[in-house]
């Protein structure tokens, strides 16, 4: 089925102890599109400048990504630059440039419009709110990514989106900064209260947890040598277990677990290079002989 998302289409300036690029493809929307195109169609919304060539939109063709809400407008592209820290665990913010982005008031093409699937990336809740009220009819998932600036600036406006979804898919900081719970299934409990279903807990290099009515899942994150570039691995995660979600047409327990496994997957392979490369090579065997490994790591005898 389709997977609509909404959210940024950017560039990014990467530093990390591994070298150095001064402007590279990013964008939440890019990341999870990439992301979940391995799974099943993806209708992406978003907006970018007159400094987004027909080159650069090259990086969504040949794959099953539908760029028809990809909006265009005069100005510059949203720019964000960071440098991460020598274990890759923190990072530091250069520089924040909205340029279009700030203008972005999301609209669906009509044959979005009756998504079954739906992941509204990390914009302004208001914005997330009235992308679900542009769709027909309740999809099968909604799922919802938000962070600390939201949290702290616009609570009641993101509240009152939560209401309205199925999974919130957020990391251990924000979870707790939105629960004021130290306890990460305390603050679960809490967020259940809000709106969501299942919560989805991202945890960098100690994997994923999710939490719902049928419990605790916990998926370890892959041991790599040498990860490069940690940026967009978090929304590569969550295009990879929303895209298995869509593929699959079905979000029962046993497909939930599978989807927390392939996001790690995806999530894992996005780190190995700077900005979105790694994931445009991708193959499907290598996908699956990592979820694969994923299963080795856990899997042992009583």
């Amino acid at each position: 089925m389709s997977l609509l998302v909404v959210g940024s289409v950017a560039f990014d300036g990467i530093e990390s102890p591994y070298g150095k690029e001064e402007r590279i493809i990013g964008g939440a929307a890019t990341y999870f599109a990439l992301s979940a195109s391995y799974f099943t169609h993806v209708n992406l919304v978003g907006i970018v400048g007159d400094d987004f060539t027909a080159q650069d939109e090259q990086i969504f063709r040949g794959r099953k990504i539908d760029t028809t809400g990809l909006e265009r407008a005069s100005g510059k592209c949203f720019f964000w630059a960071g440098r991460y820290s020598e274990n890759l665990n923190e990072r530091v913010t250069l520089i924040t440039e909205l340029n279009v982005f700030a203008g972005f008031n999301p609209r669906l093409p009509a044959k979005y419009t009756d998504s079954k699937y739906v992941f509204l990336a990390n914009i302004a809740p208001n914005l997330q709110g009235s992308v679900l009220h542009q769709v027909k009819r309740r999809p099968k998932v909604v799922a919802l990514d938000t962070m600390n600036y939201w949290i702290e600036r616009t609570l009641d406006d993101l509240k009152e989106t939560l209401k309205h979804i199925d999974i919130l898919v957020i990391n251990d900081s924000e979870t707790r900064q939105l629960s004021n719970e130290h306890n990460l299934l305390r603050a679960a409990k809490h967020i259940f209260k809000l709106g969501p279903s299942a919560l989805v807990i991202k945890r960098g290099e100690y994997g994923a947890l999710l939490v719902d009515k049928y419990g605790v899942f916990c998926v370890p994150a892959v041991p790599l040598e040498e990860p490069h570039d940690p940026t967009g691995a978090g929304d590569a995660f969550a295009g990879g277990f929303m895209g298995y979600l869509a593929g699959a047409g079905k979000h029962d327990d046993a497909h939930l677990r599978r989807a927390m496994v392939y996001g790690t997957v995806m999530g894992s392979f996005t780190v190995e290079e700077f900005g979105p490369r790694r994931l445009v090579r991708l193959k499907s065997k290598e996908i699956h002989a990592r979820a694969r490994h994923i299963l080795k790591l856990s899997q042992f005898k009583l």
